[in-house]
């Protein structure tokens, strides 16, 4: 079996770039040999004078169905490992006259545009240039076209399934129509330039004959794929394509997952991978695996629909059975991502969390440290009731706090009593849409000017006051939902740092994540009933400028300047002084996240724990981290408090502003060695 990058979740590894750009290096010599470097020759389509273009086209495509169909049936590939880009009418429309306009104008579609560049036609690179300044342009207007992307549900479609077309009748029909296409081509280039190059010599008979066998030999080994027609011959003249698939997936055990492989991606901390126990209810709130989903099966269909062959779905129960039901209804709905936890439950238990102590066999002493790993991260709290009202201060089940909670996580938690959503983005925002039951909240309300210092975090009692108004008590899960600035969500964290309020979480992707997952929003303000909460200050990471000053001097603390390189280094300044604390390390606040197509959000915990530990020696060594006012620099707090577990955090709120201020204090430039 053939692994694809999109099969094995590494479309954006180098291994793939590499490929990618060796592929399409290839790709281009062939082109350019076949006298596509040419504005001239890839325009006489439009004219009749050249027909290459339809040639190539129709070429290309009769070898992809014919290559990918036969893979397919033999097992050199499985087909869910094929990416099958999603039908967007409206939006494939649009796109598409814009691009005939393009090649009719200029003669080059983007990728010919890329050969002639390199073959040094200017008009190539000019029309290259516009596409890539298109490209730009459409990124930074996308905001206001995305309403074209969300009419209607992305879908794949396929010609022979809208007709009811069985698939071998259907691509025959293509290879056929493909030859009459050849023949024809020729006769117009014959009418129009009255020479022609293939028209009655054996190649294009040789070839035709070649393209009918290939068709043929397709149409046979998949005979008539009907499912839905009743046969009388053998049971292997009446499996379906999709059912060989499927078995063949099953042999070559492409659709279950180890426990230990599971342990190890739900430790590395946030990713595209969907746990989904589907055991009934009062089993799943008595003990899951930590971040698992209780779903139905009844419900699986609909529930999981978000997720079609995005990232990972792990289905488990107590064993394996309906699991494996489960996934061979969704794998013929076309769900070519959904793997089975082997064993169940039970194996993950007995495999990963049954003590070295008690195991038969000898356990080799890393494999004793993983599986000790294991235990404290998946036992803690990992029996507390999830979907219900948590005891005081307990976090639902399997949920460290404070820590990152999911989108699938928190949706199964809404109108629960003990549960707070705070929507951290502007109010315009939030009052557009919102998710159920979150309450608006500027994050700067959280902030002010204390002793002559702006933007500094309230004092508890303020802080307080605002939670009691909110309806927040100490047992509450507070939830911080921001939009593409999670250093507004980790700045909120503070404020709850400040009271000693552990219980909380920052939703992983913010809203954008949500909203781009389907989840259910709407426009209603909550009903909230104010409550008394504690002002008792809990601060005790919150330093000012001589606890700074005398770590420096004293070299007894690692400081973390989080601003921009270029504020950093002195290059730019908005402060009174520009340049840093004089040994102070940089290590900017955004190479924490990463922006993907839906949202920004953390990087996983073991990108992060390598890049950490090239700057700080250890997990007890002092860090105070710092930014210009506290914002930024609360984010940093979070990622190396909360998901990296270093225990002594230090944060300097006031921070650069503070510091450039007072002229006694010391101030570098450039690059500290």
């Amino acid at each position: 079996m053939i692994d694809t990058f999109f099969g094995l979740g590494q479309l954006d590894s180098s291994r793939a770039l590499f490929m990618s750009l060796v592929i399409g290096i290839l790709f281009g010599i062939v082109l350019e040999r076949a006298g596509f470097g040419s504005s001239r020759r890839l325009s006489g389509v439009f004219y009749f004078r050249d027909m290459a273009v339809i040639k190539v086209m129709f070429t290309g495509m009769i070898t992809a169905i014919i290559g990918i169909t036969l893979s397919v049936r033999f097992g050199l590939i499985s087909e869910p490992s094929i990416y099958l880009m999603p039908t967007l009418y409206k939006a494939q429309i649009i796109g598409g006259l814009l691009f005939g306009i393009g090649f009719v104008t200029g003669g080059w579609c983007p990728g010919t545009a890329a050969v002639g560049a390199a073959s040094g036609k200017w008009d190539a690179v000019v029309f290259l240039g516009g596409a890539i300044g298109g490209s730009i342009f459409f990124n930074e207007t996308y905001a206001w076209i995305k309403g074209v992307y969300e009419a209607g549900n992305p879908h794949i479609a396929f010609i022979y399934q809208s007709i009811g077309m069985p698939k071998g009748w259907f691509i025959l029909f293509f290879v056929l129509t493909g030859i009459l296409v050849f023949w024809c081509v020729e006769l117009i280039e014959k009418k129009r330039n009255q020479t022609h190059n293939y028209l009655h010599s054996d190649f294009l008979k040789q070839f035709s004959f070649v393209l009918l066998v290939a068709g043929f030999s397709v149409f046979m080994f998949l005979g008539d794929p009907s499912s839905d027609a009743k046969t009388t011959g053998s049971p292997s003249q009446s499996v379906d394509t999709s059912e060989q698939v499927l078995l063949t997936q099953i042999e070559n055990a492409l659709d279950h997952m180890d426990p230990e492989d599971l342990a190890r991606r739900l430790m590395a901390g946030p990713q595209d991978l969907v746990l989904v126990d589907v055991r009934s209810e009062p089993e799943f709130l008595k003990f899951h695996i930590k971040t698992a989903r209780h779903i139905p099966l009844k419900d699986l269909v609909q529930q999981l629909e978000p997720y079609r062959n995005k990232g990972l779905i792990v289905l488990y129960s107590n064993g394996m059975t309906h699991p494996a039901q489960a996934r061979d209804v969704l794998a013929r709905l076309g769900f070519g991502n959904v793997y089975l936890l082997t064993d169940g439950l039970d194996g993950f238990i007995k495999r990963c969390l049954r003590p070295v102590s008690l195991r038969s066999e000898p356990v080799p002493e890393s494999a004793a440290r993983e599986i000790n790993q294991w235990r404290q991260f998946f036992l803690t709290s990992a029996s507390a009731p999830a979907g219900k009202a948590f005891l005081a201060g307990a976090a639902p089940s399997g949920l460290p706090l404070p820590g990152i909670i999911d989108s699938q996580r928190l949706s199964s938690l809404l109108g629960i009593p003990d549960l707070r959503v705070i929507d951290l983005r502007s109010q315009p925002e939030y009052n557009t849409r919102h998710i159920p039951g979150s309450l608006a909240l500027n994050v700067e309300s959280l902030r002010g000017n204390i002793k002559g210092i702006p933007s500094c975090l309230l004092p508890a009692p303020l802080l307080a006051g605002h939670l009691s108004l909110m309806g927040i008590q100490p047992r509450t899960l507070v939830v911080m939902v921001c939009g593409d600035k999670v250093q507004d969500a980790t700045l909120a964290g503070m404020a709850l740092e400040r009271l000693g309020h552990a219980n909380y979480a920052v939703l992983a992707g913010g809203f954008l994540r949500w909203k781009a997952m389907g989840l259910p929003t709407d426009t209603l303000l909550p009903q909230i009933k104010i409550t008394p909460y504690p002002e008792a200050d809990n601060d005790q990471f919150t330093i000012d400028y001589k606890t700074v000053l005398s770590h420096m001097q004293n070299k007894t603390a690692l400081i973390i300047d989080v601003r921009p390189q270029a504020y950093y280094t002195g290059e730019k300044s908005d402060e009174a002084r520009a340049g840093h604390i004089p040994g102070a390390v940089n290590r900017p606040f955004d190479l924490d996240t990463v922006k993907s197509a839906d949202a920004v959000e953390f990087k996983p915990v073991s990108e992060l724990t390598g890049a950490y530990e090239k700057i700080i020696p250890s997990k007890a060594t002092h860090v105070i981290v710092h930014c210009r006012t506290g914002h930024q620099a609360s984010q940093t707090f979070f990622v190396l408090k909360h998901l990296l577990g270093y225990s002594r955090i230090l944060w300097y709120d006031a921070g650069w502003t503070e510091w450039a201020s007072r002229m006694e204090l010391p101030v570098k430039t450039g690059i500290t060695p």
